[in-house]
């Protein structure tokens, strides 16, 4: 038994009026094959330049270890200088991650090697974020609690991406009180007999390489498998519309709050109790006994 996934469609020269229509405003992802074609960094962005241009910068890598007992979430493993850690990037498997690493804080100079691509779309140009991973790591199945709309660009390495539609939240174990599925979970070999409802789940699934840009439009779960040391970076256009910066607000004032008081709480117990109940409200939703 697989998971439903089915490719996500691969577009070039794609116009900012078919863009819209057919992806965007639809809210369906897609791979835009040659979308930073004409940037430095499509010929520049590999390991070794950031390893000239950023080398000194001292990095936050996070391991894939989730959050335990009392943590309000998962903190940074170790901090290195950005050189040292392309250096075990290349020495073999690592699950040493850096995640939303701000460009324009921390290497403003890079920030010239890309513009904002012109889709129709406004984006949220305070906030171009550096995603690098090395061979074999993984990113929990989530959606982004911010609701972003994110335009994800690799340049070094090859990764897959599954996505899923928000109407398939109901079957792929979403924990209460967070934005993401249970950690346990592996989705490149899911254990259907302790997880059948995945198997109900239909997503979408892309295999990146240089040069491509995934559209994944806002509150679409996503998983993440490097299956090379990769470096990527996403560009975020943030909601629009009153319902969903509503939901942005009760995400990060009244949920997450929620949530970490409760860990202080309860520690272990209460992270426990959430994952009885992701398995107890996804099988009731997916009609399993």
């Amino acid at each position: 038994m697989k998971l439903q996934l089915q490719n996500i469609p691969r577009r070039s020269n794609l116009s900012k009026e078919d863009f819209l229509k057919e992806y965007f405003e639809p809210e369906r992802p897609v791979v835009i094959e040659d979308l930073s074609h004409n940037w430095p960094a499509y010929k520049n962005w590999g390991f070794k330049y950031f390893k000239e241009m950023a080398g000194d910068v001292v990095v936050p890598l996070y391991d894939g270890s989730p959050a335990k007992g009392r943590e309000n979430s998962h903190g940074p493993a170790k901090k290195m200088p950005f050189k040292d850690y392309i250096d075990i990037l290349k020495s073999g498997p690592t699950d040493l991650r850096m995640f939303f690493f701000n460009l324009l804080q921390n290497c403003p100079d890079l920030i010239k090697d890309f513009k904002y691509p012109d889709l129709g779309v406004k984006f949220f140009k305070k906030l171009p974020v550096l995603f690098v991973g090395g061979e074999g790591s993984k990113v929990v199945m989530h959606y982004d609690m911010d609701l972003a709309n994110n335009f994800h660009f690799n340049f070094a390495g090859k990764k897959r991406l599954i996505l899923y539609p928000p109407d398939q939240t109901g079957y792929l174990y979403k924990v209460p009180y967070s934005i993401v599925s249970m950690e346990i979970i592996n989705m490149d070999e899911p254990d259907f007999e302790k997880y059948p409802a995945l198997a109900k789940a239909k997503g979408f699934e892309a295999i990146l390489g240089h040069g491509d840009a995934l559209y994944i439009p806002s509150k679409w779960w996503h998983y993440v498998k490097y299956e090379t040391p990769c470096l990527s970076l996403t560009l975020r256009s943030l909601p629009a519309s009153p319902r969903k910066i509503a939901e942005v607000l009760t995400n990060l004032l009244l949920v997450r709050n929620f949530d970490n008081l409760m860990r202080k709480i309860g520690g272990q117990k209460w992270i426990d109790y959430k994952n009885r109940l992701a398995i107890e409200r996804t099988h009731k939703k997916a009609q399993i006994e």
